[in-house]
């Protein structure tokens, strides 16, 4: 048996038997020659500090296996075979298991092996490791069980797609390794909250504010306005490209997009912004039993999609020319690709509609979800809105 005690200036390793008095100690120690304790401690004469016996009881052992060095126990690197110095501050409650994990295995070498710097357990040092994390991490240590349970799992997931009576040792492994792994959650979303609720709380105010005073914008300036909003709502777009030209194989025309936006991978999507000027988006009528899109929704969409058709036509030259004229407006070593662009359509308000007219034009957005979003006005407050809302409760 051993334990760990703290004597002084000393960090001791206490050994001592159940099972009769541990003679063997004393005929390694005539030997001069080093030997390990529990496969993990490797000590030698240098090490032995004391032998106590005490009466009618079995001697104890005590070896140094580390010296208080201000507010920290030092580890003796030749008693644990490491490379690196290891330090665990001195109020430390000091225990077996900090030392040996399953089946004697070090856990001070596995750490040891995996770094390059000097660690501090516990305490108040800079680069201290918190000594709560050092207990999961003696927790998370791989049992002999687990190790067996991972090797079958390797070799049923290969042999399974032979034979059809392999057990599933795979999910085995899996629920046992769930069950057993330490939970760290971060919560990065409280780290930003503050300001996440600053900006869209300003984004929704200022969009109230336009939709209040849309009358004096002009077209390219509401279109710019609106475009910031959306690239702070979207932020995987890195680029906007007003007016982005290209050419259709077709006719031999020069199209043009209202804006071409390019994501952080380079692949271009499509988008149109139309002032709202309290336009209802479906028809006020029914036509058999449906409230169908108005004219301006519908040449919006048409539009769109001729705008897809002739983009994904346009093949690698069409692209290099792409990347030739808009070289300057994107980051180094990030190229214009044509891969099924989708579209967003920003047009018209919703407020006004009836339910029937709501559940028509939800069909209607549906219809076309795979390659368009269209978002009406009210519906970017509305996001704004339950954005803020949801930050707010983090």
């Amino acid at each position: 048996m051993i334990e760990i005690v703290k004597k002084e200036k000393l960090l001791l390793l206490k050994y001592y038997s159940d099972y009769g008095a541990p003679d063997w100690i004393d005929r390694r120690l005539d030997s001069k020659k080093p030997f390990k304790i529990k496969g993990v401690f490797l000590v030698q004469e240098a090490n032995f500090h004391e032998k106590v016996i005490e009466d009618f009881e079995d001697p104890e052992y005590f070896f140094v296996i580390g010296n208080l060095i201000e507010n920290y126990y030092k580890l003796d690197k030749s008693v644990f075979g490491i490379k690196n110095e290891f330090y665990f501050a001195k109020e430390l409650d000091f225990r077996e298991d900090f030392f040996v994990a399953k089946e004697k295995v070090s856990l001070i070498r596995t750490i040891d092996s995996n770094i390059n710097e000097s660690i501090y357990i516990g305490g108040k040092n800079e680069t201290v490791l918190p000594f709560g994390e050092f207990r999961n991490l003696i927790k998370s240590f791989p049992t002999t069980h687990e190790i067996k349970l991972y090797r079958s799992a390797k070799i049923t997931s290969i042999i399974s797609n032979y034979f059809d009576s392999v057990k599933d040792k795979e999910t085995q492994y899996k629920t046992y390794v769930n069950a057993k792994t330490i939970k760290i959650e971060s919560n990065l979303k409280s780290s930003f909250k503050d300001s996440e609720i600053l900006k869209y709380s300003t984004l929704l105010d200022k969009l109230r504010t336009m939709l209040n005073n849309e009358i004096k914008y002009s077209e390219d300036q509401w279109q710019s306005e609106i475009l910031q909003l959306v690239l702070l709502i979207y932020p995987k777009y890195i680029q906007a490209i007003r007016e982005l030209k290209f050419k259709d194989v077709y006719s031999g025309k020069i199209r043009r997009l209202d804006f071409g936006l390019i994501d952080f991978m380079g692949n271009l999507d499509i988008m149109e912004i139309k002032i709202p000027f309290e336009k209802s988006i479906v028809s006020q009528s029914q036509y058999r039993d449906n409230h169908i899109p108005n004219r301006d929704l519908s040449g919006a969409v048409m539009q769109i999609e001729k705008y897809i058709f002739y983009l994904n036509k346009i093949g690698k030259q069409g692209e290099f020319d792409l990347n030739k004229k808009y070289k300057s407006k994107l980051p180094n070593d990030l190229e214009i690709k044509i891969v099924n662009p989708s579209a967003i359509i920003i047009m018209g308000r919703d407020n006004q509609l009836s339910k029937p007219q709501l559940d028509d034009f939800e069909i209607i957005k549906r219809k076309y979800k795979n390659v368009i979003d269209i978002f009406t006005y009210d519906e970017l407050l509305r996001r704004l809105d339950i954005l803020i809302k949801q930050l707010k409760i983090i």
